[in-house]
């Protein structure tokens, strides 16, 4: 039996509507207004009360927007206000016609050329001077004004130069953050990706904690320097030296394994701290190479070459912040350590394997930590952590920011350039090494490069994973595009920038492409296969003899089914004229399973073997028709007076 509905029950929207306009409740309850909130990242709407936003709100990282919403930013900022009067004939207007995805090996040297020029205007903006007598209100219209001015000049370096630069902080409420960080901290640290450190590496940023405090110091943290060869940290090493820039290699993601292996109990106190197996073969092997070439060298000069390019541990990292504790503190103050860096970069999973427990949270979607907080390392540090912010750089192409992390993978909207950097990165014998498939690229003789594009990278991939579309069922590139964008920016396609100096980008990362950078399943397939063929020797490097993986039983039976010809029609054995031969015939007869000639064909052969008109012959031993009531049997051609040939 169905109950009867009550009266006193609300639905819970008008529930909502009520507790808005201050219905159904006290006397008491004061009338609230709600104001619309527009978040112009993503589009998003929300109500807010008395115009006031959530801390979370305020927290919200802007990195990129459009035209329009830079517009209106920038004029709630100044402390503009206007009211939009009609919102007819509003046009928006495309000047960017030029694809802006791949250049040219000269328009990029050309632009390179350009950013030298202009580095030296990337700044960040300052903090105003305040003293105490600074009103909090004056405070704020001064930051307000100072960040107004700073976006006003790039907005006109870009504009001007036709630079192109990578989406950069525009939330102030970020930028106070950096501020209170530098300016409580004694040593500023900047975590950087080791894959391209110049990228995520801010040079007036230094500039700005000297002229806070010249007792302040800076230190550039490369991590994931577990990805980079002995040789490539080499030549990053000299570079950095000869620039006079601090610098120090650390891996998070080793540091976290050490971790583990110490509370499994499985960790032993003679072994190196990174005797992973990789890391292992690859300085083995780097040292092997480069055995003969430091044989000259003093001790002292490889001692300190050994140093300058080793990875830290937990601990070392940690003496070395002690080392750039200002001389006059006192004893009992502990060093303050500010670490900034670009989100993704790894400064969480750094301040986790220094505290060696997960005490911040670690995601793999830029901007996660989003207040400012300090952590105890230990009696002598604290650790000051600043939300992850995108300072502004130069960049070539919005492509190469997709690879590098900085723009979202979800959220790009072409796809075919980003891709087409990772196969002129990659090799493609290693591409199709470590997917187990096979790229299928246009001939050099029919216009190819010998370089796979990024549609037949995509098809190949999306094909061998079953991808397509709904509906035509073609290969659905843009999600093929995603896996290999995702591993491109986690590390399982390795590729790293050389220092400036270093032209050949392929000889510098060709001790990346080598079998002991395969995943072990891969790696296995791989041997086995090159095992079968006989190609080289044991101690000879396949990195340029890799060969797609064999295919197994199902796959043949695949590519059996689906490219066998289907729905195939009679094929022609015989001449088109055989039928007016006299072939399979004997003396006219209807042996052998051919026809006698009968009608217009048999009156056209009879008039080509006696030359006369096929007009004039009349088969007599054909049906004849006559017109019904025509005199003397005659038809129609007769009684016109048309020949009457009797048969001979």
């Amino acid at each position: 039996m169905v109950l009867a509905k009550s009266k006193k029950n609300e639905g819970l929207g008008n529930t909502l509507m009520n507790d808005r306009f201050g219905k159904g409740r006290g006397s008491d309850h004061k009338k609230t207004s709600a104001v619309m909130r527009t978040n112009h990242t993503t589009g998003e709407q929300y109500l807010v009360n008395d115009k006031k936003d959530a801390a979370w709100v305020k927290m919200r990282s802007v990195t990129e927007q459009g035209a329009l919403d830079e517009f209106l930013a920038t004029a709630e900022l100044a402390g503009t206000d206007f009211t939009a009067e009609k919102m007819n004939n509003v046009k928006i207007i495309h000047t960017d016609q030029k694809n802006p995805y791949l250049l040219s090996a000269t328009e990029e040297r050309a632009i390179l050329g350009k950013h030298r020029q202009h580095r030296n205007r990337l700044t960040v903006p300052r903090r105003p001077h305040w003293d105490a007598s600074t009103t909090r209100e004056e405070l704020d219209a001064r930051e307000r004004e100072a960040l107004v001015a700073w976006r006003r000049g790039l907005a006109e370096l870009q504009e001007n130069n036709d630079l192109l630069m990578t989406p950069f902080e525009r939330n102030i409420e970020v930028w106070r953050q950096l501020w209170r960080v530098i300016e409580r901290s004694d040593l500023i640290v900047q975590i950087v990706d080791a894959r391209n450190p110049l990228l995520f590496r801010s040079e007036d940023l230094e500039s700005y904690v000297k002229a806070v405090d010249p007792k302040k110091e800076n230190l550039l943290l490369i991590n994931k320097a577990d990805m980079m060869t002995t040789k490539q940290r080499k030549a990053w090493a000299k570079h950095l030296r000869e620039a006079g820039i601090a610098y120090k290699f650390f891996s998070a993601q080793l540091a976290k394994e050490l971790i583990e292996a110490r509370e499994n109990s499985d960790y032993e106190s003679d072994e190196e701290p990174f005797s992973s197996s990789k890391q292992a073969e690859r300085d083995e092997e780097s040292e092997d190479e480069e055995a003969e070439a430091e044989e000259g060298e003093g001790s002292g000069s490889k001692a300190q070459e050994d140093e300058d390019t080793q990875i830290l541990t937990v601990e070392e990292l940690e003496e070395i912040f002690l080392r750039y504790a200002p001389t006059d503190r006192e004893s009992n103050e502990k060093l303050q350590v500010g670490l900034v860096g670009y989100p993704n970069v790894g400064k969480s999973s750094t301040i986790n394997a220094l505290i060696g427990a997960k005490k911040v949270s670690v995601s793999s979607t830029p901007g996660k930590t989003k207040h400012f907080q300090t952590i105890h390392l230990s009696e002598r540090v604290i650790l000051c952590d600043c939300p992850g912010l995108v300072f502004p750089n130069f960049a070539t192409t919005k492509a190469d920011l997709v690879t590098q992390g900085v723009l979202p993978i979800d959220q790009m909207r072409e796809h075919s350039g980003p891709v087409g950097l990772v196969a002129q990165r990659i090799p493609q014998p290693f591409l199709e090494a470590i997917y187990g498939i096979k790229i299928l690229t246009r001939p050099v003789e029919e216009g190819g490069t010998g370089v796979p594009t990024a549609e037949e990278l995509l098809r190949a991939y999306a094909t061998a994973r079953g991808f397509q579309t709904q509906g035509l069922g073609q290969p659905d590139e843009a999600r093929a595009s995603r896996y290999i964008l995702k591993d491109y920016v986690n590390g399982k396609l390795l590729f790293v920038h050389p220092p400036p100096g270093v032209e050949d980008e392929k000889e510098f990362n060709a001790e990346l492409y080598d079998e002991a950078h395969l995943p072990e399943r891969r790696r296995a397939a791989l041997v086995a296969a090159t095992e079968a063929l006989a190609l080289g020797g044991d101690d000879e490097s396949l990195a340029s003899e890799f060969v797609s993986l064999p295919q197994g039983p199902k796959s043949k039976r695949l590519d059996k089914s689906f490219f066998t010809p289907k729905n195939i029609r009679g094929h022609v054995n015989m001449p088109f004229n055989y039928k007016y031969t006299e072939q399979g015939s004997a003396s006219g007869s209807t042996a052998g399973g051919s026809k006698m000639l009968s009608g217009r064909k048999a009156r056209a052969a009879i008039a080509l073997e006696n030359g006369i008109d096929p007009k004039d012959v009349q088969l007599g031993s054909g049906k004849k028709h006559f017109k019904k009531g025509a005199p003397n049997g005659m038809g129609r051609k007769a009684r016109r007076g048309a020949p009457n040939f009797a048969d001979d």
